[in-house]
């Protein structure tokens, strides 16, 4: 049987790294997102869900990519800042969670 050790806490300043690396990685995926939507469609703006003249297909296609963009980009993020405040503390960022709120 593995011995338990006891976990320790995340010091608060992960907080606002946390909320810097959110921020960030939302900016990296809006700016990936519109070069992406440049490349497919040769358009500098996306379809909007209420822009009358796009159809479904259009709409559903961008959400999809900008989805699928915001995710990786997000985990990334998210991974890369949590290996940094690991090396630099010895804990992980989020101990107890499983999977993302």
């Amino acid at each position: 049987m593995a011995k338990k050790t006891k976990k320790k806490k995340l010091p608060l300043v992960y907080k606002p790294i946390g909320f810097a690396l959110g921020w960030t990685s939302g900016t990296l995926a809006g700016l990936a997102f519109q070069k992406t939507w440049k490349v497919i469609r040769h358009e500098d703006n996306a379809p909007d869900a209420l822009d009358r003249d796009r159809r479904w297909g259009e709409i559903l296609l961008a959400a999809a990519i900008q989805g699928a963009i915001f995710a990786a980009v997000r985990s990334a993020v998210d991974r890369a800042g949590a290996k940094a405040i690991e090396r630099s503390t010895g804990t992980w960022q989020a101990p107890d969670k499983r999977g993302r709120d």
